[in-house]
Protein backbone atom coordinates (compact mmCIF):
# COMPACT_ATOMS: atom_id res chain seq x y z
CA UNK A 1 0.00 0.00 0.00
CA UNK A 2 3.01 2.36 0.46
CA UNK A 3 4.24 2.72 -2.92
CA UNK A 4 0.99 3.52 -4.48
CA UNK A 5 0.08 6.16 -2.19
CA UNK A 6 3.37 7.38 -0.82
CA UNK A 7 5.34 6.26 -3.44
CA UNK A 8 8.05 4.61 -2.47
CA UNK A 9 8.99 2.34 0.85
CA UNK A 10 8.77 4.90 3.58
CA UNK A 11 9.60 3.33 6.71
CA UNK A 12 7.92 6.51 8.96
CA UNK A 13 4.63 6.03 7.29
CA UNK A 14 3.97 2.19 8.38
CA UNK A 15 2.43 3.56 11.77
CA UNK A 16 -0.75 4.71 9.35
CA UNK A 17 -1.18 1.90 7.23
CA UNK A 18 -2.37 -1.29 9.33
CA UNK A 19 -3.27 -4.57 7.77
CA UNK A 20 -5.53 -6.97 10.11
CA UNK A 21 -5.72 -10.80 9.51
CA UNK A 22 -9.11 -12.21 10.93
CA UNK A 23 -9.31 -16.71 10.31
CA UNK A 24 -12.69 -17.92 9.87
CA UNK A 25 -14.25 -22.03 10.20
CA UNK A 26 -15.56 -22.92 6.64
CA UNK A 27 -18.69 -22.99 7.91
CA UNK A 28 -18.81 -19.14 8.53
CA UNK A 29 -18.75 -18.76 4.74
CA UNK A 30 -20.68 -19.01 2.03
CA UNK A 31 -20.32 -18.89 -1.79
CA UNK A 32 -23.37 -18.84 -4.34
CA UNK A 33 -25.73 -19.70 -1.41
CA UNK A 34 -23.63 -22.76 0.32
CA UNK A 35 -21.37 -22.78 2.87
CA UNK A 36 -18.14 -23.81 1.62
CA UNK A 37 -17.98 -27.13 3.76
CA UNK A 38 -20.72 -27.91 1.36
CA UNK A 39 -19.68 -27.21 -1.78
CA UNK A 40 -18.34 -30.16 -4.12
CA UNK A 41 -14.94 -29.08 -4.50
CA UNK A 42 -14.31 -26.09 -1.21
CA UNK A 43 -12.36 -23.56 -2.68
CA UNK A 44 -9.45 -21.46 -1.19
CA UNK A 45 -11.54 -18.71 0.24
CA UNK A 46 -9.81 -15.54 1.11
CA UNK A 47 -11.37 -11.79 2.20
CA UNK A 48 -9.07 -9.12 2.44
CA UNK A 49 -10.48 -6.15 4.06
CA UNK A 50 -8.62 -2.97 3.75
CA UNK A 51 -9.19 0.05 5.56
CA UNK A 52 -7.19 3.25 5.10
CA UNK A 53 -7.64 6.75 6.33
CA UNK A 54 -9.24 9.22 3.96
CA UNK A 55 -6.63 10.66 1.49
CA UNK A 56 -6.07 10.54 -2.62
CA UNK A 57 -7.51 7.29 -3.16
CA UNK A 58 -8.66 8.15 -6.89
CA UNK A 59 -9.84 5.00 -8.31
CA UNK A 60 -6.23 3.91 -9.95
CA UNK A 61 -4.62 4.03 -7.23
CA UNK A 62 -7.12 1.80 -5.31
CA UNK A 63 -7.22 -0.72 -8.09
CA UNK A 64 -3.59 -0.54 -8.25
CA UNK A 65 -3.38 -1.27 -4.24
CA UNK A 66 -6.05 -4.38 -4.89
CA UNK A 67 -3.90 -5.55 -7.37
CA UNK A 68 -0.71 -5.44 -5.78
CA UNK A 69 -2.14 -7.11 -2.29
CA UNK A 70 -3.75 -10.21 -4.27
CA UNK A 71 -0.35 -10.31 -6.78
CA UNK A 72 1.29 -10.23 -3.05
CA UNK A 73 -0.87 -13.08 -1.46
CA UNK A 74 -0.65 -15.38 -4.40
CA UNK A 75 3.21 -14.88 -4.41
CA UNK A 76 2.98 -15.64 -0.78
CA UNK A 77 1.04 -18.91 -1.42
CA UNK A 78 3.56 -19.81 -4.17
CA UNK A 79 1.23 -19.72 -6.35
CA UNK A 80 1.00 -18.62 -10.39
CA UNK A 81 -1.75 -16.08 -10.12
CA UNK A 82 -4.55 -15.45 -7.21
CA UNK A 83 -7.40 -17.62 -6.47
CA UNK A 84 -10.98 -16.70 -8.05
CA UNK A 85 -11.99 -17.50 -4.53
CA UNK A 86 -10.15 -14.54 -3.26
CA UNK A 87 -11.90 -10.94 -2.38
CA UNK A 88 -10.28 -7.70 -1.25
CA UNK A 89 -12.60 -4.70 -0.05
CA UNK A 90 -10.99 -1.42 -0.26
CA UNK A 91 -12.73 1.16 2.27
CA UNK A 92 -12.01 4.81 2.98
CA UNK A 93 -12.72 5.97 6.34
CA UNK A 94 -13.52 9.85 6.18
CA UNK A 95 -11.31 11.90 8.13
CA UNK A 96 -12.16 11.85 11.73
CA UNK A 97 -13.69 8.34 11.82
CA UNK A 98 -10.70 6.78 12.75
CA UNK A 99 -9.48 6.28 16.48
CA UNK A 100 -6.95 4.50 18.49
CA UNK A 101 -5.10 4.94 21.81
CA UNK A 102 -7.93 6.78 23.25
CA UNK A 103 -7.90 9.13 20.68
CA UNK A 104 -8.83 10.31 16.82
CA UNK A 105 -6.32 9.36 14.08
CA UNK A 106 -5.70 12.33 11.34
CA UNK A 107 -4.13 12.01 7.86
CA UNK A 108 -2.74 15.41 8.51
CA UNK A 109 -0.36 14.32 11.22
CA UNK A 110 0.97 12.04 8.61
CA UNK A 111 1.19 14.74 5.74
CA UNK A 112 3.04 17.41 8.41
CA UNK A 113 5.97 14.11 9.02
CA UNK A 114 7.64 14.70 5.63
CA UNK A 115 6.13 10.86 4.80
CA UNK A 116 4.46 12.53 1.56
CA UNK A 117 5.59 14.66 -1.45
CA UNK A 118 4.54 17.80 -1.23
CA UNK A 119 2.65 17.40 -3.87
CA UNK A 120 0.96 14.70 -2.89
CA UNK A 121 0.67 16.02 0.60
CA UNK A 122 -1.33 18.74 -1.45
CA UNK A 123 -3.32 16.32 -3.20
CA UNK A 124 -4.42 14.68 -0.06
CA UNK A 125 -5.17 18.35 1.07
CA UNK A 126 -7.74 18.58 -1.81
CA UNK A 127 -8.79 15.60 -1.33
CA UNK A 128 -10.45 15.69 1.86
CA UNK A 129 -11.06 19.33 2.11
CA UNK A 130 -8.34 20.64 4.96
Amino acid sequence: MLVPEVGRVAPPARAGFQVHFTEREPDMMAIGGRLVPDAEQAPDVMVIDVAVMDGDWRREVRAEVIERILAAMAEACGLAEPSPAWWVTFRVIEEGSWGSRGGVLSILTLLDSGVFSEEKAERIRAAIGA
